[in-house]
């Protein structure tokens, strides 16, 4: 990357994995800078303080992460291809391996609780959408969204933490295909538009 050439979402993508890699701690301006190739002063350019890059970066992680998901999902307009698209896209390749999980990790920083928890409701909601259109009424299907956001959030952490032990979560892991069509069957058991049999 040439030198002066670094934009605001080349800091903020930056942010982002070194938030992987060692939390809010990992987000330090000069590494930073090294890493780009960049003076400090490009930092200065994009971003009033560090903690202007962090509230970025998070919100970078939520338009992706959610945003971006909810909109693509939502163009399809089968309510259990809908689910079974979520499902494949939220536990997917990650852009960042690890993000999830590490920021989960930082919810004692009222910045990253801040978000986490606008995120979370943002899918919460969004996942008892999905299971309400698929037939339950509303305190089944958020019940079931639960079920299923917890499913998510172990999975990922399964991925992050022991790959070896779950090579299954990797998304090119031995039998990944099988595991995630499984999960999926479960979390889609019993509704009202699941074909059975």
């Amino acid at each position: 990357m040439a030198k002066g050439r670094v934009t605001s979402e080349d800091w903020t993508m930056a942010a982002l994995a070194a938030l992987a890699r060692g939390g809010v701690a990992a987000v330090a301006v000069d590494v930073l800078a090294k890493e780009l190739a960049v003076t400090r002063g490009s930092f200065y350019w994009h971003f009033k303080n560090r903690e202007a890059l962090l509230v970025a970066a998070l919100e970078a992680w939520e338009r992706l992460a959610t945003g971006q998901i909810i909109e693509d999902v939502d163009a399809e307009p089968d309510p259990l291809v809908r689910a079974r698209k979520l499902f494949a896209l939220a536990l997917g390749d990650e852009e960042i391996a690890g993000l999830e999980p590490a920021i989960v990790a930082q919810v004692d920083h009222p910045t990253v609780a801040a978000v986490l928890d606008r995120v979370t409701r943002t899918r919460l909601d969004y996942l008892t959408r999905v299971f309400a259109d698929l037939g339950l009424p509303d305190a089944d299907a958020r019940r079931r969204a639960l079920a299923a956001y917890a499913a998510y959030l172990g999975w990922i952490e399964l991925r992050r933490a022991v790959p070896r032990a779950a090579p299954e979560t990797l998304t090119d892991g031995e039998g990944a295909r099988e595991a995630l069509d499984h999960l999926v069957e479960l979390l889609v058991a019993g509704l009202p538009h699941h074909p059975t049999g």
